[in-house]
């Protein structure tokens, strides 16, 4: 069975209390419950890391290689708009990594969400559909 990290960034915590009407009302405990079924239905094993630093995503990013998972599913929160530390630890490791958001970044009015730096290094992205783009990612990180 594969084990898959995934990590979530600043604010994933507040799940259920802030923007509904863009990030859906499951709680942060909702969200990991409705991943975890959705990852044994379909034999992959998932551990989840969230911080509200970068620096505690860079390590695990870092440390996924030396350990015991066979990719990362990331949703990096706000960071994914300017945190080229994110970028550049992904591609510093030879594991998949899929980058997820719950709301579609391109559809948000403020055009600073709409960028990704971590886009050139992902091996594919899921985006807009709520925990829909976290059962795609499993399902392509599944192989």
């Amino acid at each position: 069975m594969k084990n898959i990290l995934i990590i979530h960034g600043p604010n994933l915590n507040l799940l259920g209390q802030r923007d509904k009407e863009i990030y859906g009302p499951l709680t942060y405990h909702e969200l990991q419950h409705e991943i975890r079924e959705k990852a044994l239905e379909i034999g992959l094993d998932v551990t989840f890391f969230q911080s509200n630093f970068e620096g505690a995503l860079i390590d695990q990013i870092q440390n996924a290689e030396s350990s015991k998972y066979d990719g990362i599913i990331i949703n990096p929160g706000a960071l994914t708009h300017y945190a080229y530390s994110l970028h550049d630890a992904i591609e510093a490791i030879s594991l998949p990594v899929i980058e997820v958001h719950l709301s579609d970044i391109y559809a948000r009015k403020e055009t600073w969400r709409h960028i990704s730096v971590i886009e050139p290094v992902v091996k594919d992205r899921f985006y807009g559909e709520g925990v829909i783009s976290y059962f795609k990612a499993l399902a392509a990180i599944k192989g």
